[in-house]
């Protein structure tokens, strides 16, 4: 029996459990994991420093460290996300509807957990947590695959789980991680369909390409955030340089940072040096079209593959388009499907953004930085959803749940 063959087992055990547990008993474990990172500051940050150095040795650098690197803030927050996910209400057991047809049966429709999760993310060492934390709320145990730059981080982190979930009497195997980081053990997991009931990738395009392709466990594809901002004709440009500059350098390695930017001919001569200047203040590097490179001194011609390229990095593609319907082309041919937005104060132009471009997140007039569970009110989340079946943009606690008819009868037949 292989070792993920073995987990799969413990994980599908472990589910019916956790599966029927109380609210109360699932906030308590919460909040026990939360104090356990607290209280394992030291040796997870230690884990964590050797994960980083061992980074920065292969040459690894920039936005990636950042995303590995865990801080004692960091670590607090992560504890604070647990306290936040044991606050929200607990969707297990929800009845959606019920209705008594004219044969005396009634019929509902239920809330219930998934059964078994299947992550695979990248070295964001905060995504185990957010991870565990969703899933366990949601009723699901959880088998976890981390990106091998933050192995020991995770196997320190889900090891406070496994015991602040263990002191409650509860079975360790709620959450699991998987103990090495070879391509081939990411492939059997991808095929774990007896034990598995879906599959949620979290990481690069190159990452969710793969198990979107090779997994023949049901998947929820993430992620991948080729964002636009359209600055229109009749923009404010103050508004619009602030935008974007938070959009693309507030956090660049995230999935909801901006990366590209297309700017209206009508005030391209006008917007670009400022927006230009704005972004070489933070060191972004822009890429440009012919148009943009003549207007920004030191922007870099963009190539094709600029226009669709995903950079989570201090880079920006930056295009001059003669109109709207110009933007909506471009958006339409390069977007991800993630979140777009658009600079206006026309109202017919704002409405027709929203209509016409097929995204998870469609904003007017702010950054696109905002497409996140618990920027939106939902709570923690385990991803932004940028597929149209079962759920859409961020992922919280409702998305990782499914459905079941309940049917009440009274000795029915059918005739």
């Amino acid at each position: 029996m292989s070792i993920l063959t073995e987990m799969g087992q413990k994980a599908k055990e472990a589910s019916v459990v956790l599966s029927v547990l109380s609210t109360l008993k699932k906030n308590e474990a919460l909040c026990c994991a939360a104090q356990g990172l607290l209280d394992a500051s030291a040796k997870i940050l230690a884990a964590n420093k050797a994960d980083v150095d061992g980074a920065l040795a292969a040459g690894i650098k920039g936005a990636f460290i950042d995303r590995l690197t865990l801080t004692q803030v960091r670590l607090e927050e992560m504890a604070e996300g647990l306290r936040q996910v044991a606050a929200l209400d607990d969707p297990v057991g929800e009845v959606l509807s019920m209705k008594t047809l004219d044969n005396g049966l009634t019929i509902g429709q239920k809330r219930v957990p998934m059964g078994v999760i299947g992550i695979i993310f990248e070295a964001r060492p905060n995504v185990t947590a957010d991870a565990f934390g969703l899933c366990l709320k949601a009723g699901s145990a959880v088998i976890l695959r981390g990106g091998k730059e933050a192995f020991q981080t995770n196997q320190a982190v889900v090891s406070v789980f496994r015991q602040a979930v263990q002191e409650l009497g509860l079975p360790a195997d709620i959450v699991q991680v998987v103990p090495d980081t070879s391509r081939e053990t990411a492939n059997e997991m991808m095929r774990l369909n007896r034990y598995l009931d879906v599959l949620i990738p979290r990481g690069g395009a190159g990452l969710i390409q793969s198990v979107v392709q090779n997994s023949t466990v049901p998947v929820i594809e993430t992620g991948v955030g080729n964002c636009h901002i359209f600055v229109d004709d009749t923009a404010d440009l103050e508004k619009a340089v602030a935008i974007i500059l938070n959009a693309k350098t507030q956090r660049p390695g995230v999935c909801n940072a901006c990366e590209s930017l297309l700017v209206h001919e009508k005030v391209a001569k006008e917007f670009l040096p400022m927006v230009g200047d704005a972004l070489k203040s933070k060191a972004v590097e822009i890429r440009g079209d012919e148009t943009t490179c003549s207007m920004i001194s030191g922007s870099i011609p963009a190539i094709e593959e600029d226009w669709a390229t995903e950079y989570t990095d201090y880079i920006i593609s930056t295009r001059v388009v003669k109109d709207l319907d110009e933007a909506i082309s471009h958006i339409r041919k390069y977007s991800t499907g993630h979140s777009e937005a658009i600079i206006t104060e026309n109202y017919t132009n704002a409405q027709r953004f929203l209509n016409e471009v097929d995204a998870a997140a469609v904003y007017v007039n702010a950054s696109t930085r905002f497409t996140d569970g618990g920027q939106f009110g939902f709570g923690a989340e385990i991803g932004i959803s940028t597929q149209k079946l079962h759920a859409r943009g961020p992922m919280g606690l409702k998305e990782l749940t499914t459905t079941k008819y309940i049917i009440y009868g009274n000795g029915q037949i059918r005739k």
